[in-house]
């Protein structure tokens, strides 16, 4: 079923789609253009499209993160002076991919998690949705994106796109999350797409979850599915939907109708 007027998307653009997650802050200059156009191309055809975007850090914030062991916690001077340098990298990625958004005719602003995310040990606790709704009202489309976050217990942390979506989800109640990375969806052992997980079967797939390809502080593809399969747990009414944006106008045609099957569906 298509989307209708009332409904919210929310779209994350993964790092290991927009960056080479291989190499330090390199940008996947001619794939985020073609995505920035391809939602330019989705909102022109559907003036009412509702949409939160985010993406991920790849080879800009996870690299950093990497080196300073941000996600554990920061304490000492040399770990805050890392703390600093990460959220750095991550506004470096933020500005490109804001600047391709505009540039399409998107019009995107960016709201920047770590000016109000408090998490506790880890877990993303308060957020401001006020700037994200406010955007939302007046036709914009906010923009979020992995970032540091003050945390109580560990001085410091990192929170990932998922961790941001998880929880504005709660408060902003989206139809669907879609996650576009670089792979056609969730594989099996046998190197083929799953067409549907859900925690029914997610034992027997779990084992063939691996971690992603390059630096990744926030984890793989099983961290990814463990944490969609609990937020689907918290938020009933929620569909999810993993699927690769690198194939050219498969972006487009989920914005337009997010029930197409496409990737790997994830259901309560």
């Amino acid at each position: 079923m298509a989307i209708t007027k009332q409904d919210l998307l929310f779209l994350k653009l993964g790092g290991s789609l927009i960056t080479d997650k291989t190499a330090v802050e390199s940008v996947r200059d001619n794939v985020l253009t073609r995505l920035a156009e391809e939602i330019a191309i989705a909102r022109a055809a559907r003036p009412d499209l509702r949409l939160v975007l985010g993406h991920g850090s790849g080879s800009f914030g996870h690299v950093a993160a990497a080196r300073h062991q941000t996600r554990d916690g920061v304490v000492t001077a040399e770990q805050w002076m890392g703390f600093c340098e990460v959220s750095a990298a991550a506004t470096r990625l933020n500005r490109l991919v804001c600047g391709a958004l505009l540039e399409a005719g998107v019009p995107v602003v960016s709201i920047q998690p770590s000016a109000s995310a408090v998490c506790s040990d880890g877990r993303l606790m308060e957020m401001s949705t006020t700037p994200i709704k406010s955007a939302l009202d007046v036709g914009l489309t906010p923009l979020v994106y992995g970032d540091v976050a003050f945390d109580r217990v560990r001085g410091g942390t990192i929170i990932s796109t998922e961790d941001v979506f998880s929880f504005l989800a709660m408060e902003l109640e989206p139809k669907w999350l879609l996650l576009a990375g670089n792979t056609p969806g969730v594989f099996d052992g046998r190197g083929e797409v799953i067409s549907r997980i859900s925690p029914a079967n997610f034992d027997v797939v779990s084992d063939a979850l691996g971690r992603s390809e390059g630096t990744d502080v926030t984890g793989g593809m099983d961290s990814k599915v463990r944490g969609m399969l609990a937020l689907l747990q918290e938020r009933q009414g929620l569909s999810i939907r993993i699927f690769s944006g690198l194939e050219p106008g498969r972006l487009r045609r989920v914005l337009l109708d997010p029930a197409e099957p496409a990737g790997t569906l994830l259901t309560a």
